[in-house]
């Protein structure tokens, strides 16, 4: 399965719910205002500078309202758009284009806008190694589809849940007593999976240092214990820093070093970037 059917398959769901929710009993004003029979045609523009992303998403609302819409992007998705940019433009039963439209764009706006901001963050700390990851912070039962539009944002996905990656997290070492204990039951159930383990601290970082983890994460560190803990592993194993990471402060958490820098805010704090479908006479 390639990646378009994955995202189309992670979608279906959420485009069922949404025209269910959206439609309900039917829209009554479509149905009154517009006969069957017109076909009509619109294209949907770009109102704000950004990074495009959910095109074959959009394609499938329109799809699964009538499918005898078309549905032609005129750019793909990870590219920038400005102000007044053609983004697609579908073609149809007039009925369906106008039941399809709201759900349709919300799908572009909400993705589109999680790529715009991460591209944002990419590009801010593009003088430096550190590549920019997400988290699982995302909104519920979107996890594929935001993620997808990380990467369309130019940036990479972390673990995608608590299956693909062994991350010890603070809570896990305060229920074992130790990051050393927490390592060794991992290794002790088998587990076949990349390890990694969070430090709130230098104390922690030496110990999870000695345990030939994969990554250590560290938790909310200062700027100048980053740039030590960089100093004390001197290469041996990659570092990820997480925790309060802004735009205006990523920079500087990427000179200091770090291999990775983990961003919450990609998929939960992504203004919607602003789209509108118009028709055309």
């Amino acid at each position: 399965m390639d990646g378009e059917e994955k995202l189309l398959k992670a979608a279906e769901p959420l485009i069922e719910l949404a025209l269910a929710e959206d439609i309900g009993s039917g829209d009554f004003t479509t149905q009154a205002t517009i006969p069957e029979s017109v076909r009509g045609r619109g294209v949907i523009i770009a109102k704000a500078h950004g990074v495009i992303c959910g095109l074959p998403v959009a394609a499938a609302v329109f799809r699964a309202v009538d499918e005898r819409i078309s549905f032609a992007p005129q750019v793909q998705d990870g590219e920038p758009v400005q102000p007044g940019d053609r983004v697609a433009e579908v073609e149809g039963p007039l009925r369906g284009i106008l039941i399809g439209e709201r759900v349709a764009l919300n799908f572009l706006a909400r993705l589109s806008g999680v790529a715009t901001l991460t591209a944002r963050f990419v590009e801010a700390v593009a003088p430096y190694p550190a590549v920019i990851l997400d988290t699982r912070k995302t909104t519920p039962g979107w996890r594929h589809l935001e993620k997808y539009a990380v990467r369309c944002g130019g940036a990479r996905n972390h673990r995608m849940g608590l299956y693909d990656m062994v991350l010890i997290k603070d809570n896990h070492i305060a229920a074992c007593g130790s990051v050393a204990e927490a390592v060794r039951r991992v290794r002790a159930a088998g587990v076949a999976l990349s390890i990694e383990v969070e430090v709130k601290n230098l104390e922690e970082l030496g110990e999870a240092l000695e345990l030939g983890v994969d990554r250590i994460l560290l938790d909310n560190f200062s700027m100048e214990s980053l740039a030590r803990a960089v100093r004390i592993v001197a290469g041996r194993v990659p570092l990820e820093a997480s925790g309060g990471v802004t735009l205006e402060n990523v920079a500087e958490i990427a000179a200091t070093g770090v291999d990775y820098i983990s961003v919450g805010a990609l998929t939960h704090s992504a203004p919607a970037l602003d789209l509108s479908l118009e028709l055309l006479r």
